[in-house]
């Protein structure tokens, strides 16, 4: 059985920093491409980061220079790290797991942040 289970999530100042965590089991993780979507209230689900199995990251615009993707393999757990947070960070946290040779796919339970004085 798959799970993905993120964690890290909560409330934090304009500002601030938050690091999310999300830890995979039942998948060979490391071949996996592993990503971070977010859904704020009333808008679609939005990539938000993604690193490939060789280490290879993308960002979205608005986050690029903010936020830091990264994985470690051997803890089978892939960390966004989130700085400079914004009101507009806010969102549920998704993490994403994809095995692009076939196109499996897996979507952890979601983290909430809120970025809030």
């Amino acid at each position: 059985q798959v799970q993905l289970v993120e964690s890290g999530g909560g409330l934090v100042q304009p500002g601030g920093s938050l690091r999310l965590s999300c830890s995979a089991s039942g998948i060979i993780f490391s071949i996996y491409a592993m990503g971070w979507y977010r859904q704020a209230p009333g808008k679609q689900r939005e990539l938000v980061a993604v690193i490939s199995s060789g280490g290879s990251t993308n960002y979205a615009g608005s986050v690029k220079g903010r936020f830091t993707i990264s994985r470690d393999n051997a803890k089978n757990t892939v960390y966004l790290q989130m700085n400079s947070l914004k009101s507009e960070d806010t969102a549920v946290y998704y993490c994403n797991a994809v095995f692009l040779d076939d196109g499996s796919t897996y979507w952890g339970q979601g983290t909430q942040v809120t970025v809030s004085s």
